[in-house]
């Protein structure tokens, strides 16, 4: 299989959800070593945002498309073809202010792409997504400083991370998601300690 690494934080080497990703790759090729992996940048790299040029390119029927039409889509081609070729997606993110990076906002909204990645049932609009995506398997690997993110937790009304993502991608036809949540970062000591042996046993476990 081909597994695509998303990296949403922008931090680098004092990233737990980068740590998470590394972790998950290094248990994923020692159970399947010819699995190849790609790694996507959303968090250190610009990722541009959509704007009215790609607009009105990614909502122009294929037939009236022009090459002046296509030039803005040029990155979302690429990262939705990369989308299609992949058979497993792994998403490591922190929290930001209760959702995610910019970053990882920009990267959605570049593959979120009618006719591409998701279309309307009936072809027009009537709020009956199809999803485009097949036979997909999503892995979201957060991080957040807090805990009780969960639904009906303490916190889970304000959780517009996992809960987000989940939702996006079902969207888009990607309905096989498993979430693995490293909490507590903000108060460290014991707490945080125990909160990274459980998410680590976790990503050790998947198979």
């Amino acid at each position: 299989m081909k597994i695509l690494i998303i990296n949403a934080s922008v931090r680098k080497e004092r990233s737990y959800s980068r740590k998470l990703t590394q972790l998950f790759a290094e248990n994923w090729k020692t159970r399947y070593p010819l699995d190849t992996f790609t790694y996507r940048e959303a968090g250190t790299d610009t990722i541009p945002n959509i704007d009215e040029s790609w607009i009105a390119g990614a909502f122009k029927k294929p037939a009236d498309k022009t090459e002046e039409n296509q030039k803005p889509l040029q990155l979302s081609d690429e990262l939705v073809e990369e989308l299609r070729e992949h058979d497993v997606y792994v998403i490591g993110t922190p929290m930001y202010n209760w959702s995610i990076p910019s970053g990882l906002k920009a990267y959605i909204d570049q593959v979120m792409r009618i006719n591409e990645t998701w279309k309307f049932r009936s072809g027009v609009p009537d709020g009956d997504y199809v999803g485009l995506l097949k036979n997909k398997k999503l892995f979201i690997l957060s991080t957040r400083g807090d805990t009780g993110y969960g639904e009906n937790e303490k916190n889970g009304h304000i959780n517009f991370q996992t809960t987000y993502l989940k939702h996006i991608f079902g969207i888009m036809g990607v309905n096989d998601v498993t979430i693995h949540s490293l909490d507590n970062e903000e108060f460290g000591g014991e707490v945080f300690e125990n909160s990274k042996n459980k998410i680590f046993e976790a990503i050790h476990s998947i198979q």
